[in-house]
């Protein structure tokens, strides 16, 4: 009877001491992580981009299997607006150990768990960014942090454009080689895949991707695989010559080249796209931030009368399959300054005369 009220007391000492040291370790994370500080950091620096972040908890410590945030119920808005930009679920902040003993502020990681992006909101947030005077020196990004994102959706106001979103991102850190890895699911059930890996460099204000290779998958029906160099010293400013081969299982391999060159006084921000396969050919010059524009007016029934795209060049396709639409036949030509088509010579220039 002794001996069972002596080990009743062991036992009972046994637990104080097992919850006081559990109450210690919670304290003692919390106070050594900061929860506040990491969450005004974040809303700080969406502050600073003219966006709001929201929680619908505080977030909450771990220590195991390392140091971290769990955040739950993440909004984005841009400032003043209703719809969201980002709804997520639940998100992670991955920490270093040395930031839990008084180190710098530093995220290793972030993900994000069935995050919700609504086009339309983005574009609105994008449309009311302040002008960048001219002469302003780039903001080059400079990133630390390692991104995942899983079971996302990409959406445009109600309609769904992609889901089961997977994309992981390795840090942008000067002169080390990084990589994008993006998976998802059209509306229509089309996988798509996408992987880019490249060695940025930053050269002054200057962004340089070296050695990049991207290739892009639709399902088993196409895949391009292109090479090449890219650098952005800011807005417009960019350039980027890419080459490789595009593969279609229904039409064959194309080589495949893109030039992209910057804006100047005259001209505006020009891609040239040249293409040539298999009874099709193409060499067009486009206007990407012209032609996202005129895109982004199909779905707006309020905006003005549709017109052609803008750009210019030659393009002969036998045939072009487009879901349940079939066009064979397809030739374009566009601009008063129309490039010959890839894979023909353009016209000699007629001889001068000679002098007398």
């Amino acid at each position: 009877m002794a001996m069972s009220r002596r080990l009743r007391l062991i036992l009972l000492v046994a637990g104080a001491l097992a919850l006081t040291a559990t109450l210690v370790v919670v304290v003692a994370v919390y106070l050594l992580l900061q929860p506040d500080r990491f969450t005004a950091m974040l809303q700080s620096q969406a502050r600073d981009t003219g966006l709001e972040l929201t929680l619908a908890s505080p977030a909450s410590p771990t220590l195991f299997p390392r140091p971290a945030l769990d955040l739950h119920g993440i909004t984005l808005n841009a400032r003043g607006a209703n719809a969201p930009i980002l709804l997520a679920a639940r998100g992670r902040l991955a920490l270093p150990w040395r930031t839990l003993f008084g180190g710098p502020t530093v995220i290793t990681q972030l993900q994000i768990d069935a995050p919700r992006v609504d086009l339309d909101a983005l574009q609105a947030w994008l449309n009311g960014l302040p002008v960048v005077p001219p002469g302003t020196p780039p903001n080059i990004p400079r990133i630390k942090t390692g991104i995942r994102i899983s079971n996302g959706s990409m959406v445009r106001g109600n309609q769904l454009l992609l889901g089961n979103v997977a994309l992981e991102a390795g840090s942008l850190i000067s002169g080390q080689p990084t990589f994008l890895r993006l998976s998802a699911i059209t509306s229509s059930g089309t996988p798509l895949q996408m992987r880019l890996s490249a060695t940025p460099s930053l050269q002054g204000n200057t962004l340089r991707l070296d050695d990049v290779v991207l290739h892009l998958s639709q399902g088993d029906s196409a895949v391009l695989d292109l090479r090449g160099t890219a650098r952005w010293h800011g807005e417009a400013d960019a350039m980027a010559t890419l080459a490789g081969t595009l593969d279609h299982a229904h039409a064959g391999q194309y080589t495949v080249s893109l030039a992209l060159t910057p804006a100047d006084q005259v001209n505006p921000l020009l891609l040239a796209l040249k293409l040539d396969g298999p009874d099709n050919h193409a060499d067009l010059r486009l206007p990407p931030l012209m032609l996202a524009r005129w895109w982004n007016q199909l779905g707006n029934a309020q905006g003005p009368q549709l017109n052609m795209p803008p750009g210019s060049g030659h393009a002969e396709f036998s045939k072009i399959e487009m879901g349940s639409v079939s066009i064979e036949g397809l030739t374009l030509q566009a601009g008063d300054d129309v490039p010959a088509a890839a894979g023909t010579s353009a016209p000699a220039k007629p001889a001068a005369a000679g002098k007398p």
